[in-house]
């Protein structure tokens, strides 16, 4: 049983952490680099997708064919919780070891893409976010909150598309 978590769990966690250093590298390697949140939240419900087949997987060879809504949703949440501490666990290494200067890409490149009259509110919030982020365990939480609500999300309907009574 533990197997199952671990290994869904796993998989979508180094899939997500993949995605994130990707788009961290084109960041630095593309000066015109321009963030796209509808792709980005496309790319996680995809990735999370893979919450429904653990929770098929366990309901089909744990609990012979049958599984509670509750129940169901509580396997899904359990895997995203665990992917998502795989993501945050990756994605800080990453920042920390290979790319400690990424705020300050990632606030260029927000200033660059806002609206020319929210230039001035965008730096100031950037200016703020980076001091914020200073303290590890904000980032742990920023971190965790990238990814985990989508993934709540996709056990919620997955628990629902694979309940059998």
């Amino acid at each position: 049983m533990k197997k199952i978590f671990f290994v869904f769990s796993l998989v979508i966690g180094l899939i997500l952490s993949t995605n994130a250093i990707i788009h961290m590298n084109l960041m630095y390697s593309n000066a015109n680099y321009k963030p796209n949140n509808v792709l980005g939240y496309a790319t996680q419900i995809i990735i999370f997708s893979l919450i429904y087949f653990g929770v098929r997987h366990f309901r089909n060879n744990q609990l012979n064919g049958k599984i509670s809504f509750l129940r169901a949703f509580k396997v899904g949440a359990l895997i995203c919780f665990l992917a998502s501490t795989v993501y945050v666990v990756l994605g800080l290494s990453y920042y920390y070891l290979f790319a400690p200067d990424f705020l300050d890409v990632l606030s260029e490149c927000m200033i660059k893409n806002s609206p020319v009259d929210k230039v001035e509110a965008t730096t100031a919030q950037m200016t703020n976010f980076k001091e914020m982020y200073k303290n590890p365990l904000f980032a742990i939480f920023v971190s965790y909150m990238e990814v985990m609500p989508t993934g709540i999300i996709v056990a919620l309907v997955s628990a629902l598309i694979v309940k059998k009574k």
